[in-house]
């Protein structure tokens, strides 16, 4: 028998182990970097002795190695946070206003895969709501792969579209928001208190998403747990107990991000931070027409390339992200 705190005591020392060997990589990487720049630094001494067409070409395309190499590399000490390097568990929902932004959630789940499949990382949805006429009425995502949760953690928010409606028979220009939230999910070390009399439970025939398959039983399942309102749901699975598992882990990861934020009394809780999915609210515009701009209204960054964002190119975004976090928490 475990003696009292063994658990405890194991899941430090396995949290401990990882912090060391995350700061053992960075500390490789860095050493790694340093003898690129001193390569670099010594090619150009020499063509400053002796001009060398060949070997200025070569150090052409070092620079473009190196500074590639310095991003990445301040890019994993930006995601330092505790729960940065685990995966995501993201929700999106259309805000007020029907087909419209039920499709401009679709649009936002569409932007969220490219980024996924440009970066590695593997893009699951475990949930999905189609709606009546277009679009979605909500969709649950598990993101796996290194620093999902850091990397993706700067969307969690409300997000808004101004566009001429394809549903308006009148082009006239339309306004749109969607909420997207994201967690880190978390691993089975951590315990999470759930009594079961305090969950609903129901199960239902699965809807399918994209073609996917349509189950003929009832296999989806839906928990509700009633203190909170908290809903999760699975249908990625054809097993019912396999969903039911799916379904419980996203339920332990929302009540304990719930809790961890309870307890750094933070004025933004995990899904109370979103008051209202509309005017006011919102992290990011998408403006397609007057003009075209994509602009994050906490960091001011903003591009023109409405295209390229929606492609999933969401990189300069998210850097603009880390650092401002990091702004905010350093002030000095």
């Amino acid at each position: 028998m475990a003696e009292p705190g063994f658990w405890d005591n194991q899941e430090q020392a396995q949290s401990l182990i990882n912090d060391t060997n995350r700061m053992k990589e960075k500390s490789e990487n860095f050493k790694q970097l340093e003898a690129k720049f001193d390569d670099a630094q010594t090619a150009l001494e020499l063509l400053k002795a002796d001009p060398d067409p060949e070997l200025s070409e070569e150090l052409s395309e070092e620079m473009v190695s190196l500074s590639q190499s310095f991003h990445d590399y301040e890019l994993s000490l930006l995601l330092s946070d505790k729960y940065d390097q685990h995966n995501a568990l993201m929700e999106i929902h259309p805000g007020a206003g029907g087909t419209e932004a039920m499709d401009w959630a679709d649009m936002l789940l569409r932007m969220y895969q490219r980024y996924a499949a440009s970066h590695d990382l593997k893009f699951e949805i475990e949930d999905y709501e189609p709606g009546e006429e277009a679009g979605v009425k909500s969709v649950s995502i598990r993101i796996q792969g290194k620093n999902a949760f850091g990397l993706l953690k700067s969307e969690n928010g409300v997000h808004r579209l101004v566009r001429i409606s394809p549903f308006d028979s009148a082009k006239r220009r339309h306004t749109s928001f969607a909420s997207v939230e994201v967690i880190p999910e978390i691993d089975q070390s951590i315990e999470v208190d759930i009594n079961p009399d305090d969950l609903r439970i129901d199960v239902y025939r699965s809807s399918g998403a994209g073609g996917q398959h349509i189950n003929k039983t009832s296999s989806a399942v839906r928990i509700t747990h009633l203190p909170t309102g908290i809903v999760t749901s699975s249908q990625a699975q054809r097993s019912q107990l396999q969903n039911r598992e799916t379904a419980m882990n996203m339920l332990r990861a929302k009540l304990f991000q719930l809790e961890e934020e309870k307890k750094r009394k933070q004025t933004e809780e995990l899904k109370g931070n979103q008051k209202e999915i509309g005017f006011g609210s919102q992290i990011r515009s998408y403006v397609f027409h007057p003009y075209n701009m994509v602009k994050d209204h906490r960091t001011n960054f903003e591009t023109s390339d409405v295209n390229g964002v929606m492609d999933g190119k969401l990189d300069n975004f998210i850097y603009a992200y880390l650092q401002w976090l990091l702004s905010k928490k350093n002030p000095n």
